[in-house]
């Protein structure tokens, strides 16, 4: 059991023929309690410190702990973000692959329709053309026939037409 202040202040010691002076050792037994009293009160005050440091080093310990776990789930979070979205990615990249395959595919078919409506429309503006051309050659050569020369030299009387009118509406 360790030694109190006021074990050293109780303490007697028996006298001797030749002792030690008593004022002295009574001097020395006072400035011995002090500085023994002030030895105890530093070492309660620094095992205080040390309970209150031990405290905060549990929590940040505790502190440290959750944000390395924290750190570990965020890193998990952005490794699975990471590869969901290089998944989603592939996946947009097949669909606008496939979305481009479609739309040349039908642009190709497009363009070979319109070819072919083309060479049809070239094949319908020969034969118009043709048919056109032979109609006017037919209304040319009928402009140039000698029968309305024919027609330009019958005269008809007007009396002759209104006698020939005159007996249709008796008839």
């Amino acid at each position: 059991m360790p030694l109190t202040p006021l074990d050293i202040h109780n303490k007697e010691f028996n006298k001797g023929f030749r002792g030690y002076d008593e004022d002295e050792v009574n001097e020395f037994l006072d400035q011995v309690i002090k500085d023994y009293e002030l030895v105890l009160r530093d070492k309660k005050e620094l095992e205080e410190k040390l309970t209150e440091m031990k405290d905060r080093l549990s929590h940040f310990t505790n502190i440290e702990e959750t944000l390395n776990k924290s750190i570990v789930i965020a890193q998990e979070a952005g490794e699975e973000v990471k590869r969901n979205a290089q998944k989603e990615a592939k996946l947009i990249i097949k669909e606008a692959e496939k979305n481009a395959d479609r739309i040349v595919n039908e642009s190709l078919s497009r363009a070979r329709k319109i070819a072919l409506e083309i060479e049809e429309l070239k094949k319908q503006s020969k034969v118009f053309r043709t048919r056109f051309k032979m109609l006017v050659e037919a209304q040319l050569d009928l402009l140039n026939n000698d029968d309305w020369d024919h027609l330009l030299e019958y005269e008809i009387d007007s009396t002759e037409l209104k006698a020939t009118e005159t007996e249709d509406s008796l008839a």
